[in-house]
């Protein structure tokens, strides 16, 4: 449900080499159709349809490529300068296929505009005009008929500006791209300074209860404790278990506030420890696959998600069934969290921040600036599956992973 902002960032930084892989299958139809219109007398005709062939196949395939997986950096230039090569050889092997391919030389520089890489949007402008005088170069030395018409040179000095024009609204686009960006690093830096404060925060607290408020309860228990062996009292024993009860609720808090188990022993045992509390809190069992994880960076941000939605299902879900994996996938730690209760309508969950409902849509925020992902499968009456993805992790050194 949910996709990273950096993931966004990614996905529109190669939406120009999906929408060129789209339209480049009706040009190629528009090529072939444009030569058969005009009745080029093709210099050498099977060369030229085994080429288009092949360039329609390979398109295709590229087309497929970019669709289905992430698009390689090197995917923007590489497809546009096999475009300008072929429609080039098109040209040399056409005859006077030029000027229907006119407008194809043409759309190239425009194809590679809105990227975010000015220079090599110069480069390939440049070598389109280059490329299309060249090949009227190539057809006036070989066929005096044909000469160099001086619409030639306007057409050449089109695609120059052409070129520039393009590089222009490239570079702007590039600058806005880094303004992004550089708003998005900010945006992540002070989400991560704000966690790390409140983190420090709630560590103070904790401390604070657990050596000044629970101590004094807990010796003021002991001493209750021993009144009563010397006078036993129902009013006495009434006091001893409101005692105990507080007592056991201000562990509950030190623990939710800042997990010992956590900041001592890492994510898997701290899981391990919340799951052992659910199901005595709900009398539910949990199916528990927790691979051991290390001590990951964000391990306080997932250990709060795991805890937030473990008691969403106890308050909420009316489950039966409780699943929860914690495993790493490269440099990513994976947790999900399954349960088959009532399921509900997960688009609302991005309206809970501005409601003022600040669990599951902090979580959802938090984990979408520091580059990690919260997605969310859930209908109403089907139960839900919240897949949890951290931020990039540091890889586990190998002397490490034995121990």
């Amino acid at each position: 449900m949910a996709r990273p902002v950096g993931r966004v960032v990614d996905y529109f930084a190669a939406e120009p080499v999906r929408v060129s892989a789209i339209l480049r299958l009706p040009l190629i139809g528009l090529i072939a159709v444009l030569v058969w219109i005009w009745e080029v007398d093709h210099w050498l005709p099977e060369l030229y349809a085994a080429i288009l062939g092949v360039y329609a196949v390979a398109a295709l395939l590229w087309l497929v490529a970019v669709l289905k997986g992430p698009v390689p950096r090197w995917g923007d230039w590489a497809s546009t300068t096999v475009d300008l090569m072929v429609i080039i050889i098109l040209c040399l092997v056409s005859g006077g296929a030029t000027a229907a391919l006119l407008p194809v030389f043409f759309l190239l520089p425009i194809s590679v505009a809105f990227q975010d890489r000015p220079a090599l949007t110069a480069v390939i402008g440049t070598v389109t005009a280059v490329g299309y005088l060249a090949v009227w170069i190539f057809y006036s030395e070989r066929d005096d008929k044909v000469g160099l018409p001086n619409m030639v040179y306007t057409h050449f000095g089109f695609l120059l500006w052409l070129a520039v024009a393009v590089t222009a609204l490239c570079f702007v686009l590039a600058r806005r791209s880094a303004r992004v960006r550089a708003l998005q690093e900010m945006h992540r830096q002070l989400v991560s300074e704000a966690m790390q404060s409140d983190e420090r925060h709630n560590r103070e607290v904790a401390e604070h209860l657990h050596d000044g408020p629970l101590q004094t309860l807990l010796a003021a228990r002991l001493e209750l404790d021993d009144v009563r062996e010397r006078n036993p009292d129902p009013a006495l024993d009434t006091v001893y278990a409101a005692l105990q009860e507080t007592a056991t609720g201000l562990r509950s808090t030190v623990t939710q506030l800042h997990s010992q188990v956590l900041a001592q022993l890492g994510l898997t045992p701290a899981v391990r420890e919340l799951v052992k509390q659910f199901e005595s809190r709900t009398d539910l069992a949990v199916e528990a696959e927790l691979d051991d994880v290390g001590k990951p960076e964000s391990q306080a941000l997932l250990y709060r998600a795991a805890r937030e939605l473990l008691t969403n299902i106890g308050k909420h879900a009316k489950a039966n069934t409780v699943k929860v994996g914690l495993t790493r996938r490269g440099d990513r730690i994976v947790m999900t969290i399954t349960d088959d209760g009532t399921g509900f309508d997960s688009a609302i969950v991005v309206r809970y921040v501005a409601d003022g409902r600040v669990g599951l849509g902090s979580l959802l925020a938090r984990f979408d600036a520091m580059g990690g992902a919260m997605d969310i499968d859930s209908r109403s009456g089907h139960g839900t599956q919240v897949t949890v993805t951290s931020p990039q992790e540091p890889a586990i050194p190998s002397s490490a992973r034995g121990r």
